[in-house]
This record gives structure tokens, C-alpha cells and sequence, in this order.
């Protein structure tokens, strides 16, 4: 007859070994906010981890950015820096399939479609899969681009997020009205 501490160490062990076959990679935590095994998923796909400058030209999400948009957003942030204000891109271009990723993510957290589209446009509307939108923090940074963006063409085109400034305009020219959020539509000349 097996002994108590017999029969103890046996559990322990089945219990280990079950828990070593539970294992699964979803159960553990991703380094940044992506799955290395999408495709076009982390930089590649144009997510940037917290914020990065605007002369990291080498990252896809600035890379594929309308080279215009770019050069405004260059001009930009040069002389915002004259001013104190340091600026960093928090979203750039981004791939098709994270831009489907963030709309089903807001769709989950706002509970339906028409709601997520107030916050997050789904690949085939989004300005940022074009290369023809740009987000940036930090506030302060916003603050200064809504006062002096016009001057460069960068306007805010979204009330509800002033980070979001795309080329709406000639250098100097006057910013379109701005819509409520990205669910309004604009209607095109």
C-alpha cells in the first residue's frame, strides 16, 4: 500500500503536468499590443508602440504616408519646435488588416458597429490605410497643431479627436469645418 507522501507526490505531479499541457500562448501576455504570428501585425503593419518621432521615417507608419502629408508634418514639427512643443507620431499609416483589428475592437467595446464608427473607421473608409492621416500626441502638441496647422495644410478633421489631422487644405488656406467624428460623412465635390 502506497504511502500518504506517496500518494502526495503523485497528485503534485499530475497536477503539474496538467497544468504544463494548459499552457497556451494566449494565456500569456504580448510584447506590445500585437501578435507577432498576423500578418502585417506590429510595425510592419504600421502599429507603433506608445509614440515615436516624426523623423523615424524607417517605421512603415511613417514611411507610407503620402509623401505631401509628410513634408507638411515635417514642416510642422520644426517649427513647433521653435516654439517648445515636441510632437510624436502616435499612429501613422497603418495596414489593412490592423485597421480591421482596431474597428473590431471598438466594435466589442461599443457594443455595435454604428457606435465604433463614431471612434474608429473600418479599413476600406480609414484615411490612415491610405497613408492620408496622422495622429499626434502629446496634447500640447495637438493644441499647437490645431492653432498653427493650417499653415502647413494639417487640419483636424474630427471634432471628437484632436489628435487626428490629415492634409485638407493648401499651405496657408483655411481648414474645412471640422465633422462630429469619423462616422459623418463629407461630401465629396
Amino acid at each position: 500500500m502506497p504511502s500518504h507522501r506517496g500518494i502526495f507526490c503523485l497528485l503534485t505531479l499530475g497536477v503539474l503536468g496538467l497544468t504544463a499541457c494548459s499552457y497556451t500562448d494566449d494565456a500569456q501576455p504580448k510584447s506590445g499590443n500585437y501578435l507577432a504570428t498576423q500578418p502585417d501585425s506590429g510595425p510592419a503593419g504600421g502599429e507603433i508602440e506608445g509614440g515615436i518621432s516624426p523623423s523615424d521615417t524607417h517605421l512603415p507608419a511613417l514611411a507610407r504616408l503620402d509623401t505631401a502629408l509628410l513634408a507638411a508634418l515635417h514642416s510642422a514639427v520644426a517649427d513647433a519646435r521653435k516654439s517648445g512643443v515636441v510632437m510624436h507620431v502616435t499612429s501613422g499609416w497603418r495596414s489593412a488588416a490592423f485597421q480591421q483589428r482596431l474597428f473590431d475592437n471598438a466594435v466589442v467595446k461599443y457594443g455595435s458597429a454604428s457606435e465604433a464608427a463614431q471612434w474608429v473607421h473600418p479599413p476600406n473608409l480609414s484615411k490612415h490605410v491610405s497613408g492620408q492621416a496622422v495622429d499626434i500626441g502629446p496634447t500640447n502638441a495637438d493644441d499647437w497643431l490645431i492653432q498653427h496647422g493650417s499653415d502647413y495644410g494639417l487640419c483636424q478633421t474630427y471634432a471628437n479627436e484632436m489628435w487626428h489631422f490629415e492634409l485638407a487644405t493648401t499651405p496657408g488656406g483655411e481648414c474645412p469645418p471640422q465633422l462630429s467624428n469619423p462616422s459623418d460623412e463629407r461630401a465629396e465635390g
